[in-house]
């Protein structure tokens, strides 16, 4: 199975004081921290299943249906970054309401590679001498979506990469479905207008690399492109976040997938305090 961003979350749209209102309520009830026990990565593996499964349709092999848990090889060499609703007994199991997966490159050494690399030649960013964080199995349990959750997943990401002085992020954006024609707009989009530099220059590879820059003539709706973009992977652009130059379509998982490239020291740091900051 894959490491991957799949951007589930929404972000907030909507009257700001409305919004702000919300995030107060909620963030009562909400807690971020790394996972600290196996009663947390169950319930991070189940939370998973009922996104990636129930919800987008994912199927694999090493997926455990009778006990409804989305897990991989990965896991046991990663970190966990857990949204905790407080309100929920842990023994139910279903107290982690999100989840950020993390894989640095002492773990990735010890998995074998970190997953992006099967389906992305990541030689570039290997040889770039920059300290690596790959981001994975990113989501929000729906009744947590549009409101404090994923402020609170971005902060805690923010503090794990300053203390453990990150210089780049990656991971799989996702869109749904494996049809690239009706992805064409958003990823010309993507490939022309936030192409990462030829430094970190990510590539798909294998049989299903399929090329991003589909609109051969330009002519498209920028608006309407941008709109079909996922919600997360719009605010990980704001942030300063770029693409690789192809498309890897994942049968598997029923998704069309960019490589997300993020560089700490090119951060918008106005977008961030936006997105994240104003929860400290």
């Amino acid at each position: 199975m894959r490491v991957s961003l799949h951007f589930s979350g929404q972000l907030l749209e909507g009257n700001a004081a409305e919004m702000s209102r919300t995030m107060d309520v909620e963030a009562n009830h909400l807690e971020t921290r790394l996972a600290v026990s196996n009663q947390d990565i169950l319930s991070a593996a189940k939370l998973r299943y009922r996104v990636f499964v129930e919800e987008l349709g994912a199927q694999s092999d090493s997926m455990d249906h009778v006990h409804r848990i989305e897990q991989d090889h990965f896991d046991k060499f990663a970190q966990n970054i857990v949204l905790i609703d407080k309100r929920v007994d842990p023994s139910t199991e279903n107290h982690v309401v999100g989840v950020y997966r993390l894989l640095d490159e002492a773990g990735a050494e010890k998995a074998g590679g970190f997953y992006c690399d099967d389906e992305f030649d990541l030689s570039k960013l290997k040889a770039s001498g920059m300290k690596l964080l790959e981001l994975g199995r990113s989501c929000i349990d729906a009744k947590y979506r549009g409101g404090a959750g994923l402020f609170l997943l971005w902060q805690a990401l923010a503090t794990y990469v300053e203390e453990h002085e990150i210089d780049v992020l990656f991971g799989v954006a996702s869109f749904h479905g494996t049809d690239v024609a009706k992805h064409a707009a958003s990823l010309s989009l993507l490939h022309r207008e936030y192409l990462v530099s030829d430094l970190l220059r990510v590539t798909a590879k294998g049989p299903t690399k399929h090329s991003m820059d589909l609109v051969v003539d330009g002519k498209f709706d920028r608006t309407a492109a941008m709109k079909a973009v996922p919600a997360l992977l719009k605010g990980y652009l704001r942030l300063g976040g770029r693409v690789g130059d192809s498309a890897f379509v994942d049968h598997a998982f029923n998704t069309t997938d960019v490589c997300l490239i993020l560089e700490s020291a090119k951060a918008n740091t106005q977008s961030l305090a936006r997105f994240a900051g104003r929860m400290s």
